[in-house]
């Protein structure tokens, strides 16, 4: 008989899926909001600190969630929803660039309070590009990136637990029956139009890993989608199954992030990230009341439209409250690119100005 190797990858991938399971099969029995998302990170945060098999989650995987996720958020780009993203592009850059530089007044303030250098703090608290932001915190010397990834993935968790549960609030309006409702798939689809949405998710995705988008996997199947669409192939939903199953393998993913143990003074400095956190998610709730009075917006679309989250959990939250996915996906798609292409730079520029001068941005 051959001995049981907890070590093995595909026992920890297993293992993994089941505690996943568990998480989103309790959630979903509580009736708690985004079930398979919340439930699966938390119980593979405490998973992989409480036994002896380390969970364990390739990448691979997150990609085919956020596939799937971007499939999903295609689907939702019609030409009216596009002319629609069209006039409001000018609030969009100014709620991107306002978020910005909020974050960068907040970072000054953790920045003093902590004790840790301001181009770290600030490269930490740039919202919706946390591989972007460690990978520019990896280039760039005297970064701390231990704490660049804490403070992005702290404010990445608070968004993904605290926003469901403040959209289905009667503060915002949320209807939390809609997450207990069975979509059904329609299978009356030609298996043609089904074989081209397959193929061209599957080569966005590629297309987009080759171009370097930001997060290829979920940009490259929007965009395929998106103009299959715009093109008039008829779009096909897919069932709520296969998105809790993208649920699951996002949340699992995430939920092994964070490793508070790396970090020095780690009850401080957690106790920072987390105020500085639900700040700037009060900041996007005042943000998203002016959008809804200036535009008329629901609340729902106009606070996860500005949420400093992921465009994948808000596309996945936009999906359960039945939100603008268009809108959402609009705003969320523009500050990812601005992050991407825009920040790192003025960063570089920033830091590399000071370290010439000698000084700190303080």
């Amino acid at each position: 008989m051959e001995k049981f190797d907890i070590e093995s990858k595909s026992v920890r991938i297993i293992y993994t899926f089941l505690l996943a399971c568990a998480g989103g099969l309790v959630f979903t029995f509580l009736q708690l909001p985004v079930a398979w998302l919340l439930g699966s990170l938390v119980a593979v945060f405490f998973g992989s600190r409480v036994t002896k098999i380390a969970p364990y989650w390739p990448r691979y995987l997150r990609d085919a969630g956020l596939l799937i996720v971007g499939y999903t958020l295609g689907l939702s780009f019609t030409k009216e929803a596009v002319i629609q993203i069209m006039t409001q592009l000018p609030s969009i850059f100014t709620v991107t660039v306002l978020l910005i530089l909020f974050c960068a007044g907040l970072a000054f303030i953790v920045s003093r309070l902590s004790g840790i250098d301001y181009p770290t703090i600030l490269t930490g608290s740039i919202p919706g590009g946390l591989s972007q932001m460690i990978m520019l915190a990896e280039e760039m010397k005297g970064i701390n990136t231990t704490v660049v990834a804490f403070l992005q993935v702290t404010r990445l968790l608070m968004v993904i637990f605290l926003i469901p549960f403040m959209i289905f609030s009667p503060f915002i309006g949320g209807n939390k029956e809609l997450v207990l409702e069975t979509a059904v798939f329609d299978y009356s689809h030609s298996g043609y139009s089904i074989v081209l949405f397959a193929v061209v998710s599957i080569l966005g995705a590629f297309a987009g890993k080759k171009v370097k988008l930001p997060t290829p996997f979920l940009l490259g199947p929007l965009a395929g989608t998106a103009i299959l669409v715009l093109s008039g192939v008829e779009p096909i939903p897919l069932p709520n199954s296969i998105l809790s199953l993208s649920q699951l393998i996002i949340g699992s993913y995430v939920g092994l992030l964070l490793i508070p143990d790396k970090l020095d003074r780690k009850w401080r400095f957690s106790g920072l990230s987390i105020l500085s956190g639900v700040i700037l998610i009060m900041a996007s709730m005042v943000m998203s009341f002016i959008l809804h009075k200036v535009y008329g917006m629901a609340l729902t679309t106009s606070f996860l439209s500005v949420a400093p989250g992921g465009m994948d959990q808000m596309g996945l939250i936009a999906h359960e409250v039945q939100a603008d996915l268009t809108v959402v996906t609009g705003y969320q798609v523009f500050r990812l690119f601005f992050i991407y292409f825009a920040v790192p730079p003025l960063l570089r520029i920033l830091f590399k100005k000071f370290i010439k001068k000698g000084t700190s941005p303080l």
